[in-house]
């Protein structure tokens, strides 16, 4: 039989040449990572992408075709569930509920034998570090929705696993609670150290909480690194617009300036710093996000980048910022974020605008690749 490693396991997650297919289908193809011991790791991506099958191959809930899966040096790839240092949060929570809070969160201690007074000790500490003591005696039907997930939550860390897998655990809540939820999952990950790895489709969830993200795009990972790192300096299409929203304008490198490309676009001349661009021929992408532009009305004196002979084709008040629409004269709408900082007019549909942004807010993409790849 195998060993159980549900206490003794530690150490980083690492998955080497895990595959998962389902007939024909790959869901999961040849992925290799390693995430480290306490982090909080995302997984991100669109529904189909692999990231919910590589979550249950890890809990045990799904067999590999092939490929392992490590926790420090202990193999658990052929462990059953229950062996594994490992805890699930789903987004449904799975709290018993015929069993008072207090049972719910006893129940993994009560499996092992655990002493009453231990085990008082600590189902006690979870539910002051989750901040409801107060509902130790009620049943889970007389819990609001995000009470029931900071319980899942309890429940799966008091038996201090060495990894929580958390399944879209907030995609049932209504958005003011969501990000709540956001801030005081990730307090509580830092508070108790464990490695956390969180499957979810929802870009500012992954931003808000992750250290390290994954985006998976069919079945690999298309790019993974820290949240600002993805947003600023994505390496392709498909992280581009999934990850926040992008403008991809396609054009040519045309030259070099020292340490910026010279990049033509529709007949305006741009810069862009080199580091930023993963470009490898004449043809590219270049991409800028819609807060960094400024737009203003035609005539008005631009700085840096300078896009000419646009239209604002339609607008939206979204209260902290103004979202233009702007078509421009090749005949691709480009979107501009404006904060609402100060008393200044706010332009008009059909307005000629000047678009213009600094240099180093430019990426560039290989300009083979699909502009609207990822786009929501």
């Amino acid at each position: 039989m195998a060993q159980d490693a549900s206490t003794s396991a530690r150490g980083d997650l690492i998955l080497r040449n895990l595959t998962k297919t389902f007939g024909d289908f790959v869901a999961v193809d040849d992925l290799s990572l390693t995430i480290a011991k306490g982090s909080f790791f995302a997984l991100l991506g669109p529904s189909g992408c692999g990231k919910t099958t590589t979550l249950r191959m890890i809990a045990g809930l799904e067999e590999p075709t092939s490929g392992s899966i490590h926790v420090g040096t202990t193999d658990i790839t052929d462990m059953r569930p229950y062996q594994r240092p490992v805890n699930t949060v789903f987004q449904n929570y799975a709290l018993f509920p015929h069993l008072s809070i207090y049972e719910n969160i006893a129940f993994g201690l009560r499996r092992r034998g655990i002493s009453n007074d231990l085990i008082k000790e600590q189902v006690d500490k979870v539910l002051n570090l989750v901040e409801l003591p107060q509902l130790a005696q009620r049943k889970p039907g007389q819990l609001s929705g995000g009470q029931q997930q900071r319980i899942a939550v309890a429940r799966a860390i008091v038996n201090r696993p060495a990894l929580l897998l958390l399944d879209e655990p907030l995609g049932a809540l209504d958005l003011k609670l969501r990000r709540q939820m956001q801030i005081e999952l990730k307090w509580i990950q830092t508070e108790i150290g464990i490695t956390f790895v969180h499957v979810t489709h929802d870009q500012e969830e992954a931003m808000t909480m992750a250290d390290t993200i994954a985006v998976m795009n069919n079945g690999k990972i298309e790019q993974m690194g820290s949240p600002d790192d993805l947003y600023d300096s994505p390496k392709t299409a498909f992280v581009a617009n999934f990850l926040g929203q992008s403008n991809l304008i396609p054009g040519t490198v045309s030259g070099n300036d020292g340490d910026n490309l010279i990049v033509d676009l529709h007949g305006n001349k741009i810069a862009m710093p080199k580091r930023r661009s993963s470009a490898t021929g004449a043809s590219i992408l270049a991409g800028i996000r819609p807060e960094k532009f400024r737009i203003a009305p035609e005539g008005k004196g631009a700085t840096g980048n300078v896009l000419t002979g646009g239209v604002v084709s339609d607008i939206s008040y979204i209260g902290v910022s103004t979202q233009y629409q702007v078509e421009m004269p090749w005949g691709k709408e480009l979107m501009v974020f404006e904060q609402n900082d100060d008393d200044s007019d706010f332009l008009k549909k059909g307005e000629k605008v000047v678009l213009s942004w600094e240099p180093m807010f430019t990426f560039g993409l290989d300009g083979s690749q699909d502009a609207s790849a990822g786009a929501h």
